[in-house]
C-alpha cells in the first residue's frame, strides 16, 4: 500500500467514535496504556477495547507490545499495552509536498555558500535533493542504459509516487498535472517553480535519463514543469 492509501486507511479507523476516544485518550496519556484502562476511558467492555485498539495498530496509528503495567510483574499473563505509533499521518487531496518545500528551504538557509546568495541555494539544495531521488531509484532498479520512452515511463512512476500526478501526454513527453508545492507557489511563482524545476532536473541526472529533459512549460492549475525526450 503507497503513502496515501495508508494515510487513509488510518483516518477512516478513526472515523468510529470509540476508536478515536481511545486514540486520543491514549495520545494524552504519555505512556504506556494497558486495555482496561483504554476501555474504562471509553466506558466499554475490555473485549470490545481489544478489538478495538487491534484496528488501530492495523492501521499503524498504534503500537502494541507484552509488558507488565507500572513495571510490576505479576502472576499470570503478561498484558498487551498501547502506545502511539511514531508516524505522521496527512491526507491532501490533490497531494501536497510541504514537507519536502520547507526541508529544501531550511537545508538552503543553514548551507548558504559565501559566492551564493539565497536563491542560488535554493536551487542548488533543490536540485541535490532530486538528485539523490533518481540516483536512488536507479540503484532500486538497475535499469541499463535508458532510452527516452523507458525514462519517461520511470520517471512518471516514481513522481507519481511525490504527487504529480504524471500524464503520458505523447510518447515523448511527460505532463505533470499537480504542483506539490501548491498554494505555496502563488506567493513567489519565480522561486517555487524555479525551484521545482532543479528538482526535476537533478531527478533527471540522478536517473540517468540523458535522452529527456525538465522544460518549464507553465499552464494554469497544474505543475509548471513537463518532462520531454530531448
Amino acid at each position: 500500500m503507497d503513502k496515501a492509501g495508508s494515510a487513509m486507511t488510518a483516518v477512516a479507523a478513526l472515523d468510529d467514535e470509540l476508536r478515536r476516544g481511545m486514540y486520543d485518550y491514549i495520545r494524552r496519556a504519555r505512556r504506556p496504556v494497558g486495555r482496561d484502562e483504554a476501555a474504562s476511558a471509553v466506558g466499554i467492555s475490555r473485549k470490545l477495547a481489544a478489538f478495538h485498539l487491534d484496528k488501530l495498530v492495523a492501521a499503524g496509528l498504534l503500537c502494541a507490545r507484552y509488558e507488565p503495567l507500572d513495571g510490576v510483574r505479576k502472576v499470570g499473563r503478561t498484558p498487551k499495552v498501547y502506545e502511539p505509533a511514531r508516524t505522521d499521518i496527512r491526507i491532501s487531496i490533490p497531494p501536497r509536498r510541504h514537507d519536502l518545500l520547507a526541508d529544501i528551504l531550511v537545508d538552503a538557509v543553514l548551507t548558504e555558500g559565501d559566492r551564493e546568495n539565497a536563491t542560488q541555494a535554493v536551487m542548488r539544495v533543490a536540485r541535490e535533493r532530486g538528485h539523490d531521488l533518481g540516483r536512488a531509484e536507479r540503484e532500486r532498479t538497475r535499469p541499463g542504459r535508458l532510452g527516452a520512452e523507458r525514462a519517461l515511463t520511470r520517471a512518471a512512476e516514481v513522481l507519481a509516487d511525490h504527487g504529480f500526478e504524471p500524464d503520458r501526454e505523447a510518447p515523448g513527453c511527460v505532463r505533470l498535472r499537480n504542483c506539490p508545492f501548491h498554494p505555496v507557489t502563488s506567493r513567489s511563482p519565480e522561486l517555487v517553480c524555479g525551484l521545482n524545476h532543479a528538482f526535476l532536473q537533478g531527478f533527471l541526472a540522478g536517473l540517468q535519463a540523458r535522452t529527456t529533459e525538465a522544460v518549464l512549460e507553465p499552464r494554469a492549475g497544474e505543475c509548471c514543469v513537463e518532462l520531454r525526450s530531448t
